[in-house]
């Protein structure tokens, strides 16, 4: 019997096809030469010269590393496991976890030369890695099976407990409809559940359930950006809007029109909150719901990201008696939870503060909260209107949208009260030529208005993974800094707390104009932007990018992500 040939383990590629007969030197130094101008792995040339088949390179690769070679197939992958990778990163490094022992991850892989691909994963899982090989496509095929969360599909439902999440308010009798009697059925309530868990443990603001023309597709956005969560098929749409639908004591029977509606739902001892709106679409009904967690809206002016000079000013003037104190920004800026901030710092026994909102998205006690009915009547207008009768301190208006909603809130904040208000505008300057633009009377905006505060949201580095860098001479010149300096900036590297983004979490940049005596006088002489920006450019005044920039000097966010936020325009 012929004995096994021993193979040195890090004998190189080339010299191993020498030692088993597959190559001479002459044609080895000729390939290495392609390699060198086609920047080539060798293992690609020796398959587009006909030399080796990917199957016979793969068996020499595992000759080679020691590594074993396998073909992989369903029942290999533990369905459990592949989620310590994020789909995501198994494409992206074609590769996918099989199963565990202990803290050591299979994981199988068509390069086995990519240490640094291996090393990155080994650092997103927490665990070592011990390689398999197998073909690229194999992988591939495997990843779109075992991602997929209809695989499985029983498994799933079975392991939400129904005490895990349960309905606070319930509907009335049940619709004797099909997809009535389905959406009833438990696995659709429990892939109904399976969607709100994935996103309220994910910290989501909102989950979108969007019908394609094959599958509907579940996302949840998170910090401010929206990330998969799952696909399903569409057989199982339907059943899932008509079971959302019952939650929110909703018709279900009605699909042609909006609905707009409101779930309660208890997790964990947490009451959360869900706004629910549906869209009619050529696939079929598209929701989406707005996540409220009362347990994490912390409404303090601190932890909303002023900086320190900024936030006191801020303080100053809330404790103002009467004017008009407004928050400007685009939509998820995070207006409204200023205002809630504000007058939660304002709420004490003495004041009787109203707040007038459309919807009302967080329950604040001690509060007067009237929620906007415009199919009734009541408009903000209306509303401001007869609240001016209720003797109120401190007035919230969730959004000036008209000219004669300004013009109320303008008039109750020069008769003794303080109020304060949103709009949609791209800085702290353009809040007061928008008025102007309202209609408002100069010497109005100038005798009410106290500051107009400029907005975003930006997303924090992950403390989970940072890293530091340091940056081009040309980013340290846009910063203001000096270009010869070696200042070192972080970044996140991403991994399972951050869903491999390098982001976890968000703060706000702020900017803030007070109205001060030479401020009035150029108001009452209706000044476009140009000429606000350039008074404010001679006073020294920090502009929204400005800001952003420091938080990204002192380790907070990244220049890209200031960028981001900052270039929205919604003029």
């Amino acid at each position: 019997m012929r004995k096994k040939q021993i193979i040195p383990k890090r004998m190189k590629l080339g010299e191993l096809l020498i030692l088993k007969g597959k190559l001479s030197p002459e044609t080895l130094y000729e390939l290495l030469q392609i390699q060198k101008t086609t920047s080539q792995s060798l293992g690609n040339i020796l398959i587009q010269q006909g030399i080796l088949t990917k199957a016979e390179l793969n068996q020499t690769l595992s000759e080679q590393l020691g590594i074993p070679q396998i073909h992989l197939r369903k029942g290999l992958v533990d369905p459990a496991i592949v989620h310590l990778l994020a789909k995501e990163k198994a494409l992206q490094f074609n590769v996918i976890p099989m199963f565990r022992v202990g803290n050591v991850l299979i994981l199988a892989t068509s390069d086995p030369h990519d240490f640094f691909k291996h090393d990155t994963i080994a650092k997103l899982t927490g665990h070592e890695i011990e390689l398999v090989l197998t073909r690229k496509g194999d992988i591939r095929k495997a990843i779109d099976e075992c991602y997929q969360d209809d695989v499985a599909m029983d498994e799933v439902m079975t392991s939400i407990e129904e005490s895990e999440l349960t309905l606070v308010e319930s509907a009335g009798e049940a619709a004797v409809s099909e997809i009535a009697q389905m959406a009833e059925g438990s696995p659709v309530i429990n892939l109904a559940n399976l969607i709100l868990l994935k996103a309220i443990r994910r910290n989501a603001s909102d989950i979108h359930i969007e019908p394609q023309p094959d599958k509907f597709r579940v996302r949840a956005r998170v910090d401010g950006l929206l990330y998969e969560l799952m696909n399903h098929s569409m057989e199982r749409h339907a059943a899932v809007v008509s079971r959302l639908k019952v939650m929110a004591n909703l018709d279900i029977s009605q699909r042609r029109i909006p609905q707009d509606g409101r779930i309660q739902v208890t997790l964990e001892g947490r009451l959360i909150d869900l706004r629910f709106s549906s869209m009619p679409g050529f696939y079929g009904e598209k929701v989406v719901l707005r996540i409220l967690d009362q347990s994490k809206s912390i409404l303090d002016v601190n932890t909303l990201g002023f900086e320190p000079d900024v936030l006191k000013r801020f303080k100053q003037l809330l404790r103002r008696s009467y004017g008009l104190i407004l928050v400007c920004g685009p939509t998820g800026s995070g207006k409204t939870t200023t205002l809630y901030s504000g007058v939660s710092m304002l709420n004490t026994m003495e004041k009787n503060i109203v707040a007038i909102e459309d919807p009302v998205e967080y329950q604040l006690w001690g509060i007067n909260q009237i929620p906007v009915k415009v199919s009734i009547g009541l408009t903000f207008a209306k509303i401001l209107k007869h609240t001016l009768r209720q003797d109120p301190d401190v007035i919230l208006v969730g959004e000036i949208r008209d000219r004669e909603t300004a013009e109320i809130a303008i008039q109750a904040s020069l008769t003794g009260h303080l109020v304060l208000s949103t709009l949609h505008t791209n800085d702290s300057p353009s809040a007061i030529t928008r008025l102007l633009e309202m209609g408002i009377a100069p010497y109005l905006v100038s005798s009410a208005l106290l500051a107009a505060i400029g907005q975003r949201l930006v997303r924090s580095i992950c403390p989970h993974c940072p890293t530091d860098f340091y940056p081009p001479k040309e980013v340290l010149g846009e910063l203001g800094l000096d270009p010869s300096q070696q200042i070192r900036f972080s970044r996140g590297k991403g991994c399972r707390e951050c869903l491999d983004s390098g982001f976890k979490g968000r703060t706000g940049i702020h900017e803030l104009v007070e109205n001060d005596g030479e401020l009035q006088q150029i108001i009452l002489t209706s000044p476009t932007i140009d000429k606000l920006k350039a008074y404010l450019k001679s006073r020294d005044h920090r502009t929204l990018q400005t800001i952003g920039y420091q938080k990204v000097i002192d380790g907070l966010t990244t220049l890209e992500e200031v960028q981001r936020a900052t270039s929205v325009d919604i003029t």
